[in-house]
């Protein structure tokens, strides 16, 4: 379940406001009765992020099969995998 709480909380209880993000869930921020931020730990913002990269790249090879695209084949992608790690 979502943790909600008051703007204020972030000066008079910022430790906690901490703890609860660290647990893996954002917390969202009111003001005055109305969504205003959401707060979250680093960790889970880069998981978030990393999660929206790999949706958009798998999106796009999607697109570039329906289109008619064929690719690289598979020994000239691993002949250039190696001459990078060599």
């Amino acid at each position: 379940m979502p943790k909600i709480i008051p703007i204020s909380d972030l000066r008079n209880k910022s430790h906690q406001v901490v703890e609860l993000c660290h647990r893996g869930e954002p917390v969202f921020v009111t003001r005055n009765g109305e969504g205003e931020l959401v707060v979250m730990s680093q960790e889970l913002y880069e998981e978030m992020t990393a999660r929206l990269e790999l949706y958009q790249k798998l999106d796009e090879a999607e697109f570039l099969e329906e289109t008619g695209h064929k690719g690289k084949p598979h020994a000239e992608v691993m002949k250039s995998l190696r001459a990078r790690l060599a």
